[in-house]
């Protein structure tokens, strides 16, 4: 009995320490029965294809989507990094087509002042900016960047565009405030062009919305005066220049009076965007003062 546990213990001893060793040598079997015939491994070849072929198209199938993956992720970071670099190309283009636009205006502007200027080439004028305004809408009542040290005075009148502005009302060494005529508080000895008659220019800042001033006490006996009739200051103008072109006719009415007439001029300048305006340094009295002097 004693005998029969032994070779029990010993089977178990021998199993548990060559196992091993046994299945190194079954591997090897296999491998050496793999060369030496092609039919023998049939089976196993069949066994390996049933469980490593699915798994290696798997694995090629994880790889193609992670390499798809990662192309898409590069192309897309090359087109955010293209959109980007379009996107400032846009803004610079931007920048430059207003800086562009800003200049044309600058151009056209200065044109029209060069055109002023040599249109009234018999007035000594200075050049200067609007800097500040009341509010609303219109430039009724605005500062300039000129002022007495420049030789702009008080009563100096105010071109822009192509006709008058208004009226210098203050003057500081660097600045002055300027009434234009639209202004409701407004009034400008004017005539007309061809045939002299005097009127009187009255500013109505609700008129003006429509582009338009309006005259009174127009004295036109004969009915020579019509739509596009040009207005200029009076040479009898207390506080203008002569000549100062005003505007265009509009309309004309008779008086119940029937002595005078009313209507409304187109006034050539725009109140609504002025920028840069013309000075005239000599006032209507100083001229009065020369004439005097001339013909003593």
């Amino acid at each position: 009995m004693k005998n029969l546990k032994r070779k029990i213990h010993f089977r178990i001893n021998l199993k548990s320490k060559h196992l091993l060793a046994v299945m190194t040598l079954f591997c090897v079997s296999c491998i050496v029965a793999t060369f030496a015939s092609g039919a023998a491994t049939a089976p196993l070849q069949e066994a390996a294809g049933l469980v490593v072929v699915p798994f290696e198209k798997s694995i090629n199938r994880i790889g193609q989507l992670l390499s798809v993956t990662r192309q898409s992720l590069k192309d897309k970071q090359e087109l955010i990094s293209a959109n980007e670099e379009l996107q400032n190309q846009i803004d610079n283009l931007t920048q430059q087509n207003n800086k562009l636009i800003q200049d044309q205006g600058e151009l056209l502007r200065l044109r029209e002042l060069y055109k002023l200027d040599a249109e009234y080439a018999d007035y000594p004028k200075v050049a200067a900016r609007i800097i500040s305004k009341d509010p609303g809408n219109w430039y009724d009542t605005f500062m300039i960047n000129k002022g007495s040290n420049d030789g702009i005075r008080v009563d100096n009148n105010v071109i822009a565009g192509k006709g008058l502005v208004g009226i210098v009302t203050e003057v500081g060494p660097g600045w002055a405030t300027v009434r234009s005529i639209i202004d409701d508080s407004s009034s400008v000895s004017a005539m007309t062009v061809s045939t002299s008659d005097n009127c009187v220019i009255t500013g109505d800042l609700e008129l003006i919305d429509e582009g338009k001033l309006r005259f009174e006490q127009l004295y036109d006996q004969e009915n020579k005066v019509t739509a596009g009739e040009r207005i200029v200051t009076s040479n009898i103008s207390e506080k203008y220049v002569e000549g100062l072109f005003i505007g265009y006719v509009n309309d004309v009415e008779q008086d119940s009076n029937n002595l005078t007439k009313t209507g409304t001029i187109v006034t050539p300048v725009d109140f609504q965007h002025l920028k840069d305006v013309f000075v005239i340094t000599v006032n209507k009295q100083d001229s009065i003062q020369q004439e005097a002097s001339s013909e003593e």
